[in-house]
C-alpha cells in the first residue's frame, strides 16, 4: 500500500498562525497539511459533479477547497465556531462559494442529511461511534473516504484469526466491504498527533444483511468478551445466563409459551450450543457464517439477546 510521503506547510496554515489560531485537542483536531495527502484522498473518492459530499471535522479547509470545485456540494459539519468562520472566510467571494453548507454542532448529536459520500479527517476519539452512526444512515450512501488511526484501521480490517480481529471488525464488515488504502504518516498533520494514521474505504452492503443489528451486536458482545474463550464458555457467565432468561420469558410471554417450573437455561444454552457444534469455537477465529449460525440456533429456540 502507499505511504505518502511530508509535504510542505499550506500558506492556510501559516495564516491561521498568523492570526493566533491554536488548534484544541479537546476536539481532537490535526490539521491535515500535506496537499499530496488531500489530493490521494479525492482522487480514492471517485466524486462526480452531481454528488453531495459531507464532510467531517473540516478544520481549515484543506480537502473542502480540493473537492468543492468537483461536486455538487459539500456539507461540512464542524463543532469550532472558530474554524467554521475561517472555513466560510477561504470560501467567500469563490465561484464555488454558494455550494458550501456548514453544519455547526458535534457530528454524533447531529441528524445527518442527505449525502452521496463523505470524505473526512476524522476526530480519533469519536472514530468508533462515527462509523456506525454512517453505516446505519438511511438512505444509503455510496462509499465514505476516512482518515483513521494506523490500529483502528487495521481493526476495520482485520480478518478472523487476526491479533487485531475483534467485535468492532465483525460488525463493520457485517455492514460494509472494508478497504484499506494508504497509510499516512502523523508529520502530514499539525500539530502531529501521537499516532500513525490511514486511510479506509467504507462501502456500505446494500441491501443490508436480513437481521436485527442491536440484537446482532448483543450476541456478539458476549461472544467476544473473552474472545479465546470458547462459546461454551462465554455463554455460561452469570450475567449471560441472567439476561437470556429474561429475554426468554418475554418471549415466551409474548407467544403465549409454556415454562416448565424447573426450567434451566444453563442447560438449554449448553444444549443449543452443543446441537450444533459451536461450543467448542471461540470469537477469536469464527467468521462471519459461524457467528450468524449461532444467531440462528439461539434465536430459533426463542432466545435473543436485545
Amino acid at each position: 500500500m502507499p505511504k505518502v510521503k511530508s509535504g510542505k506547510t499550506s500558506r492556510t496554515h501559516q495564516e491561521v498562525q498568523r492570526q493566533g489560531i491554536g488548534f484544541n485537542k479537546q476536539f481532537g483536531q490535526h490539521i491535515l497539511k500535506n496537499p499530496l495527502v488531500v489530493d490521494s484522498m479525492v482522487e480514492k473518492a471517485a466524486l462526480r459533479p452531481t454528488d453531495t459530499v459531507l464532510e467531517i471535522g473540516p478544520g481549515t479547509g484543506n480537502l473542502t477547497m480540493k473537492m468543492i470545485d468537483r461536486v455538487k456540494k459539500v456539507i461540512a459539519c464542524e463543532i469550532d465556531p472558530r474554524l467554521v468562520a475561517e472555513l466560510q472566510k477561504r470560501v467567500q467571494g469563490t465561484p464555488s462559494a454558494h455550494k458550501l453548507q456548514m453544519m455547526v454542532g458535534d457530528v454524533l448529536k447531529t441528524d445527518l442529511p442527505f449525502f452521496d459520500i463523505c470524505v473526512a479527517n476524522i476526530p480519533y476519539q469519536i472514530s468508533s461511534p462515527l462509523v456506525f452512526k454512517l453505516l446505519l444512515h438511511r438512505p444509503f450512501f455510496r462509499c465514505a473516504i476516512l482518515m483513521f488511526q494506523r490500529e483502528f484501521a487495521q481493526r476495520l480490517v482485520a480478518p478472523p484469526g487476526d491479533k487485531l480481529y475483534c467485535r468492532l471488525s465483525l460488525n463493520v464488515q457485517l455492514l460494509a466491504r472494508v478497504d484499506h488504502l494508504m497509510k499516512i504518516g502523523r508529520n502530514n498533520f499539525r500539530p502531529p498527533p501521537k499516532v500513525e494514521s490511514s486511510v479506509v474505504r467504507l462501502e456500505p452492503k446494500n441491501p443490508p444483511p436480513p437481521i436485527n443489528f442491536q440484537e446482532w451486536d448483543g450476541m456478539v458482545r458476549i461472544a467476544f468478551l473473552r474472545k479465546n474463550k470458547t462459546l461454551a464458555a462465554a455463554f455460561k457467565s452469570s450475567k449471560v445466563l441472567t439476561l437470556l432468561e429474561k429475554n426468554y420469558r418475554i418471549h415466551c410471554s409474548f407467544h403465549n409459551i409454556p415454562i416448565a417450573e424447573d426450567f434451566d437455561m444453563k442447560q438449554k444454552v449448553s444444549y443449543i450450543l452443543e446441537s450444533n457444534g459451536l461450543d467448542k469455537k471461540r470469537a477469536r477465529s469464527m467468521d462471519m457464517d459461524d457467528f450468524l449460525g449461532v444467531l440462528h440456533a439461539f434465536n430459533s429456540s426463542g432466545i435473543h439477546f436485545s
